[in-house]
């Protein structure tokens, strides 16, 4: 009896109890929102994470050719395994909206609850504000006028507002919507590599860059963590999936696969197939490429393509933002407000107006800026996740983990510390702006912290009863 109830106190489904229920407060409302299912959330995690190879041509800019095909067939190994392993164990121990938030609330308190969810919710919405950039950036190679200005500032306002409604439909819809965005997306370049294979310099893949440009590995690995991280944002959607224990596993291993096919085959394909100046491989060049291997007509669509899978990664993560506010207002990190879903949809709206007021603010940012304090923010938290990962081992190993990643704890540790090195890396060579910025930002979820918790002692707002406050 002691067992089950510690199950259930951690977010696992004891014997008996309906999986529809999972990850969800008590006073559900009466609609029950539809589940994702298997193919939905590959292609959400695949938003989630990356969207195409849209963003990876910095890498070459930086490093030249040979160490950025090295920095994609690698990283992966370093970096998005280990993530991806982590995601399916906890994800599938603790199946509830919130995802990490409730791996470091279970495991360190709600202290660190707390802070990962201002780390992980902060950066999220700050790589959000990317996208729509992003989009605009390829847009403007056809719409001049969008290069600077209030019609850019105007694009950038009115895509976030339209796309931040589409989220608010419902979940469901989103996840078929990135399927058909994905497919769409990457057929121009699976087109490209093929056209490009009789022109391809196998010689070419080997050129450690050119004489007098100077390697930036700021960008060099900046642009290696953006393209391949954020695989456990899918967690703060564990309970909208439908039987997660054995969706989860499947749909993060097809989508790591999925994943660095899309990045590598295409940088193989324009490596190896186009000569240019260094210098020119900035964001957006895949679209020159493909005029220079195929014509006009290939650049247009991957430019279309550019557009669309920004529309998928901005609402993948949305989502997982959103939903990830509405996790910790049931933990009662946060009042109770932040877990209300729409009458019509039941999505979590108030979670959705947050993050996108949030996101347009930061769209302003310059885009290096914005991706590296992206990254800043989310290697705190990671550096917190895989701290609670392997203390949760220790700590309740008598909890029921559908999916087990194979290692005793030594073995654990041993993974954490090769991708938590790299994230020491990324953190060293940040530059002033954004030390300024995450500092800033963190000081304020120390703060926010202490607010709630003056708030929830004296009932100055309203929060769930969580389902161990007497533990607390």
């Amino acid at each position: 009896m002691q067992l089950e109830e510690l199950q259930s106190r951690n977010g696992v489904e004891p014997p008996g109890v309906d999986e529809e229920n999972l990850g969800h407060p008590s006073e559900q409302p009466p609609k029950t929102p539809k589940k994702l299912t298997l193919i939905p959330l590959i292609f959400l995690i695949y938003f989630e994470v990356a969207g195409g190879p849209y963003g990876e041509e910095p890498a070459v800019q930086a490093a030249g050719p040979l160490l950025a095909l090295l920095g994609f067939l690698l990283f992966p190994f370093i970096w998005s395994v280990p993530e991806a392993l982590i995601t399916a164990e906890l994800s599938t121990a603790f199946p509830g909206n919130g995802g990490f938030v409730i791996w470091a609330e279970r495991a360190f308190g709600p202290f660190f609850g707390s802070l990962m969810g201002s780390w992980k919710f902060l950066s999220g919405v700050i790589n959000i504000a990317a996208f729509p950039v992003l989009c605009v950036d390829y847009l403007e190679k056809i719409i001049h006028p969008l290069e600077s200005g209030w019609p850019r500032h105007i694009s950038i306002l009115i895509s976030t507002l339209i796309l931040s409604f589409v989220n608010y439909t419902g979940l469901a819809i989103v996840g078929w919507a990135a399927v058909l965005l994905g497919v769409i997306s990457l057929s121009p370049f699976i087109i490209m590599s093929l056209i490009a294979i009789p022109k391809i310099q196998p010689h070419r893949w080997l050129s450690l860059g050119q004489k007098g440009v100077k390697r930036d590995w700021n960008l060099f690995f900046n642009t290696l963590f953006w393209n391949l991280n954020f695989w456990d944002n899918v967690s703060t959607l564990a309970g909208e999936v439908d039987k997660p224990q054995k969706t989860f596993p499947r749909a993060l291993l097809v989508a790591v696969v999925f994943t660095c096919l899309a990045y590598l085959v295409p940088l193989f394909a324009v490596i190896g197939a186009v000569s240019v100046d260094q210098r020119d491989w900035g964001s957006g060049f895949h679209a020159d490429a493909a005029e220079m291997i195929a014509g006009k007509w290939l650049k247009v669509w991957i430019e279309v393509g550019a557009v669309l899978s920004a529309i998928g990664l901005f609402e993948a993560q949305l989502s997982s933002c959103a939903y990830q506010l509405e996790g910790m207002a049931n933990l009662a990190i946060l009042p109770k407000l932040f877990g209300s879903r729409s009458k019509w949809f039941n999505t979590p709206w108030v979670g959705i107006l947050l993050s996108t007021l949030i996101t347009i603010g930061m769209s302003y940012m310059d885009f290096t800026d914005i991706i590296s304090s992206a990254n800043f923010l989310y290697s705190l938290g990671m550096l917190l996740e895989f701290s609670s990962f392997v203390w949760l081992r220790r700590k309740l190993p008598e909890i029921k983990r559908p999916y087990r990643v194979p290692l005793r704890i030594p073995g654990l540790v041993l993974m954490c510390l090769i991708p938590s090195a790299f994230l020491v890396v990324i953190m060293v060579i940040a530059t002033k702006i954004v030390y300024l910025v995450s500092g800033l930002m963190t000081v304020g979820a120390i703060g926010w912290y202490f607010l709630m918790k003056f708030c929830r002692e004296n009932k100055v707002l309203n929060y769930s009863v969580a389902e161990d406050e007497e533990e607390r």
